[in-house]
């Protein structure tokens, strides 16, 4: 009885993790790449220079959705 009520939080906790950590990459990555397309828009000379810069940020963005991805993991592996 109580291996199934963890299991089954472990199971819901893992689909929080993700559910919420997914959220402050996507609104980071969106923030970014907006920012840098108005950025292009306004001077097309300096895109290369703004694209790596935008794609440099989202990785480092995107390291918070991969962080909450372990979480979730071992969850529902490990426990």
């Amino acid at each position: 009885m109580e291996t199934a009520i963890i299991k089954a939080a472990c199971a819901i906790g893992a689909g929080l993790c993700m559910g919420i950590g997914a959220i402050g990459p996507a609104l980071g990555e969106g923030n970014a790449v907006g920012k840098a397309l108005e950025g292009m828009a306004r001077q097309p000379e300096m895109a290369n220079t703004l694209r790596t810069n935008m794609i440099l940020g989202c990785a480092i963005t995107e390291s918070t959705g991969i962080y909450s991805l372990v979480v979730a993991l071992v969850l529902l592996f490990i426990f």
